[in-house]
């Protein structure tokens, strides 16, 4: 069994700062920093990371060469990655002192990948595999739909959530790994409780995961809703924490695991990648989240 990620590939620029930059405002930053980020990569890396083999799908510009390079240092499989004549994608991301951030990004090679090349990667999995979509690409209809009709297993982080969601075809997702706002988007809803029924309802047959913050995550297994709390960590920077509680996650359900130890798994492995700066290379190994001595709150 092949996991498979259809995802972006992000040049990062991270700026430390006192406060997020105000409508009108020209402030100064505390720090300036230069990593390889989106949530495609930081999701692949974490897959491999946690002992999934991955193998990454997407576009990258002559700039952003270092990115496939780096995927291939981390053991990801790298054949799907295609170098375009247009610029890699970008993120601009505000860190505040407290860890929180906010991002801008500039789709680039991202939203130029062709029905094609879709295909043509495609090619190479089958029956059973599973492919992770994220929100940052601009293939996901045709992803969608090819893949399904193959029979893989679809897994969809929606973020980041906009209007575009609303071109794929919902019922053909088998997992959904959300966070608040998405559920809400999704289920209409603002009570977590209210979100997962609604979505138990609208998905009768997915699996759902709904991170919550500070109360931690709440999910459906195909069988019954199970949850786990958050752990007592220093934050330092939230930018990669959700996508390596997708990676862990995910390969905890493919090797098998029960869904609750796969929620233990993924929230401690996030909780160490928000003590770090910066997105990749936050994210911890399974050895460390196994060997990790973390106090729930």
């Amino acid at each position: 069994m092949k996991i498979l990620n259809f995802g972006s590939l992000n040049i990062d620029d991270v700026y430390t700062m006192e406060h997020f930059v105000r409508p009108g405002e020209t402030a100064s930053s505390l720090d300036f920093a230069y990593y390889a980020g989106g949530k495609g990569l930081n999701q692949s890396i974490a897959l491999a990371n946690a002992g999934a083999e991955v193998y990454h799908a997407g576009a990258i510009g002559k700039d952003g060469i270092f990115l496939k390079e780096l995927l291939q240092e981390k053991g990801v499989h790298t054949d799907f990655v295609q170098v375009s004549d247009t610029r890699t994608g970008h993120a601009i991301i505000q860190v505040e002192q407290n860890g929180q951030n906010c991002i801008i990004l500039y789709g680039g090679a991202n939203r130029v990948i062709s029905l094609e090349a879709v295909k043509q990667t495609l090619s190479h999995f089958e029956k059973g595999d599973y492919l992770l979509l994220q929100n940052e690409i601009n293939a996901n209809p045709w992803i969608v739909e090819e893949s399904y009709a193959m029979g893989m297993n679809l897994v969809l982080n929606p973020s980041p959530f906009d209007s575009s969601i609303a071109t794929l075809d919902l019922q053909k997702i088998s997992c959904f790994l959300l966070n608040e706002i998405e559920g809400e988007e999704l289920s209409g809803e603002k009570e977590p409780g209210r979100m997962m029924a609604v979505l138990r309802e609208r998905y009768p047959s997915a699996k759902i995961v709904l991170t919550l913050g500070k109360a931690g995550v709440i999910a459906f297994d195909g069988e019954k809703v199970c949850s786990h709390g958050i752990y007592d960590v220093p934050v330092i920077d939230t930018t990669a924490a959700g996508d390596t509680f997708t990676g862990f996650l995910l390969t905890g359900l493919m090797q098998g695991r029960p869904m609750q130890e796969c929620l233990e798994l993924a929230s401690k492995a996030s909780s160490l990648a928000i003590g770090r700066k910066g997105a990749s290379n936050s994210i911890p190994t399974m050895q460390e989240v196994l060997e990790a001595d973390l106090k729930p709150v």
